[in-house]
């Protein structure tokens, strides 16, 4: 097998690369790269291993802000480039993106791949913070080379990195839409049937994910429709996050046969067979996944009109788009769909043509490695 040489990927947490680029590693392992992964290990290290790259304990505080701990961070990732010497570090969420991308410049690293996987935290519902704009002016100098690539999953995060003047005409823009979706594990199922009709949410129970919103929807059906459908909320609570729901919350607002919380699910596709609509009320994404799935599971899709999210649907197509922050209108748009069989049959053989148009994880694949052989051979 031809050497193709060093390639590092720098995600935040084991299990987040797990749930999004597991594949990806092993392609580029089996393809010839000597591969590395630096990330936290909560216990899942051995999975990675499993692809044949090595792994590297580094925690990356996903919500830290301390000045002290973030330069620490940087002298690690500092310390790490320089032993590692990757020829290509491919940098996965915000925090490593930017860290990651101010050590390789000071350090030369030949070819640099930032995903830009949603603007994070820190650029959501509009905040605004001092490490905001510390954030920013690390990427001004940070991205300003050349041989630095970048994948946006879609157009508004492009647009936005562009109008705050990081990106420079030297770099390399790419579009991928998500992380791709094994077409032949996430099938086709037929609809329960289950006399309830089930909605799905699968997502970390996060705020910004639209949680108070779905609750507030669950309220407003709950005289018509609690003995017709079951709210599922599939996802862990992420304490690592600052936008993290409480247990508590989740605990209360379970109730018997209408609302159920069922935490994080290893066997996903199972979920979704189980359901007949999926919902993500989401303030903002990169491109999420769990709609991607439920694309190729051949399920409606009812979700925000906001960024990443409205790739997902063509509205009245495969599902229907809602304002953000509105419940009463998803709560409108979940109705409709309990309604009528027959839209939601419709409408569940349309998601899985957009999937297999639009997501396929094979397509995704070849472009990564196409993307990381350009770096090396420039």
């Amino acid at each position: 097998m031809r050497d193709l040489g060093t390639l590092l990927f720098v995600v935040n947490v084991d299990w987040y690369l797990i749930s999004h680029r597991i594949k990806i590693v092993e392609e580029a392992v089996n393809a010839g790269w000597n591969v590395y992964v630096a990330c936290e290990d909560t216990g899942r290290s051995n999975e990675i291993e499993n692809t044949g790259a090595r792994f590297i304990h580094c925690p990356i505080s996903r919500s830290g802000t301390n000045p002290l701990e973030e330069l620490r961070l940087i002298r690690n990732l500092y310390k790490l480039y320089k032993e590692i010497k990757p020829d290509v570090v491919h940098h996965i969420s915000l925090k490593p993106v930017i860290y990651g991308s101010f050590v390789a410049k000071r350090l030369k690293i030949k070819g640099v791949l930032n995903a830009v996987s949603g603007l994070g935290y820190v650029f959501t519902d509009k905040r605004t913070s001092w490490v905001q704009k510390v954030m920013l002016r690390l990427m001004e100098y940070s991205f300003n080379r050349k041989n630095v690539a970048f994948i946006f999953q879609n157009q508004d995060d492009y647009n936005e990195l562009k109008e705050l003047g990081v990106l420079t005409p030297d770099n390399i823009i790419n579009f991928i839409k998500g992380s791709g979706v094994n077409l032949s594990k996430y099938s086709s199922g037929d609809f329960p049937s289950d006399k309830r009709i089930k909605i799905l949410l699968p997502s970390r129970m996060l705020w910004d994910k639209g949680v108070a919103e779905l609750r507030e929807a669950t309220q407003l059906l709950k005289d018509d429709y609690a003995d017709r459908i079951t709210f599922v909320l599939a996802g862990m609570v992420d304490d690592g996050n600052k936008a993290s729901v409480q247990k508590e919350y989740l605990h209360e607002w379970e109730e018997e046969d209408y609302v159920t919380w069922i935490d994080h699910q290893k066997d996903m596709v199972s979920v979704f067979h189980n359901s007949h609509i999926v919902v993500l009320p989401s303030y903002r994404e990169g491109m999420p996944k769990s709609l991607i799935e439920a694309c190729a599971t051949g399920r409606p899709i009812i979700t925000t009109t906001a960024v990443g999210c409205k790739e997902c649907v063509d509205e009245g197509v495969n599902g229907f788009l809602v304002p953000v922050k509105n419940g009463p209108k998803l709560a409108e748009a979940i109705s409709k769909l309990v309604d009528d069989k027959e839209l939601r049959l419709r409408m569940g053989i349309a998601s899985r043509k957009k999937a297999e148009k639009e997501f396929d994880l094979q397509d995704v694949i070849h472009k990564h490695l196409k993307i990381y052989t350009n770096l090396s051979d420039n």
